[in-house]
């Protein structure tokens, strides 16, 4: 059995959280070793009651190989502590979530904001983030929210519709879509981010999933901006987790007379900055540069492979079976890397598969 059946096995058990699960990996060594440890030696690890008999009746009921096969069978992968892709800015957090349950994908989003408000967004509310979040999206900043109706919503379809990355953080499984209504939305991001829980397969959207979900909304987002909320909202516990976390908080005014701006209005009084343009979250993040970043990335060597290629290309065309040789390395993977290269502009087809640079002479190319 590997180990990821074990963390699937310790996010099913009640009381036994980040703080806990970090204490019984310390004393243990390791998940599998924690989850197969006799009674006593729990309670010598500081377990109190309550968890152990959980835990032990976890163990006694669960099939951890079909958990596992539970959450393949809806089209999502389990991303924990250990995983190369668990997002780094939430790892940065106090007690990050041990596990996440992904729909779509978890990619380096290097650039996430997170963009909150009301239900019952207003048509000013709905203008003015549809105007935010298509010009950060479009500037390559990826938007983060939770699925709900009114601002959330309206957040994810505009970076959707800009072309942009969106991430929904849900208050239930991620097999569960909720509200219904948003089905089709939850498979836009899918295909286009990700939908992610901490919640098990199978777990219903009750009310009390949902103000613990927001720490995630928050751990995952260079800054929570809220563009419209009332003074006790799911959006006001997002931007009291991002403070605690460390995060900047934004927020757009509205008429002191609108019960749905008293939140932002409250929220600018208590230090969060305000925003009246989209620079004004790009500048204080340090992110009007993020597409020219992007740009410069694309534009060097991912590894070992396209710096040799890079070596031994110029403006004189090579034949890709000649590149292979003089790299050693099999045509398939030449073949693969080149169509690669290609599409981020870094080489060209000169035809009857010969290749040759597309940078300027004399500009050279660097591997970090």
């Amino acid at each position: 059995m590997t180990s990821l059946a074990y963390w699937v096995g310790f996010n099913i058990v009640r009381g036994i959280g980040p703080t806990r699960l970090r204490a019984l990996l310390d004393y243990f060594g390791d998940i599998e070793r924690a989850w197969h440890a006799p009674e006593d030696e729990l309670r010598r690890s500081g377990l109190d009651r309550r968890s152990i008999d959980n835990l032990l009746a976890a163990r006694a009921q669960l099939d951890l190989e079909r958990e596992v096969a539970r959450i393949a069978d809806t089209g999502a992968e389990a991303v924990t502590w250990e995983s190369p892709n668990y997002p780094r800015l939430l790892m940065e957090v106090p007690d990050p979530p041990p596990l996440l349950y992904v729909k779509g994908a978890l990619l380096r989003d290097e650039w996430p904001v997170a963009v909150v408000g009301t239900r019952r967004a207003s048509a000013y509310g709905r203008q003015v983030t549809r105007k935010l979040v298509t010009a950060l999206a479009r500037s390559g900043v990826t938007i983060v929210s939770g699925l709900a109706r009114g601002i959330d919503a309206e957040a994810h379809r505009a970076a959707l519709d800009a072309g942009g990355r969106t991430i929904a953080v849900l208050g239930c499984g991620v097999d569960q879509v909720y509200p219904p209504e948003h089905r089709q939305l939850a498979q836009d991001i899918a295909a286009h981010g990700a939908l992610i829980s901490d919640y098990p397969i199978g777990t219903p959207p009750e009310g009390v999933n949902f103000p613990p979900r927001n720490r995630i909304i928050s751990g995952l987002s260079l800054g929570v901006l809220v563009t419209e909320a009332g003074q006790r909202s799911g959006a006001r516990i997002t931007a009291d987790f991002a403070a605690e976390q460390g995060r900047d908080v934004f927020a757009v005014p509205g008429s002191i007379l609108t019960y749905s701006s008293t939140g932002t209005n409250t929220l600018i009084q208590e230090g969060a900055k305000l925003v009246a343009c989209p620079e004004d979250i790009l500048e204080e993040l340090h992110l009007t540069m993020v597409v020219e970043h992007t740009e410069a990335r694309q534009a060097l060597p991912a590894d070992q492979t396209e710096a040799a290629l890079l070596a031994h290309l110029s403006t004189e065309p090579v034949h890709i079976d000649e590149l292979g040789q003089q790299i050693e390395l099999p045509i398939a993977q030449v073949a693969s890397a080149l169509a690669l290269m290609e599409l981020k502009g870094l080489v060209r087809q000169a035809g009857g598969m010969r290749y040759v640079v597309a940078r300027e002479p004399g500009v050279p190319y660097t591997l970090d």
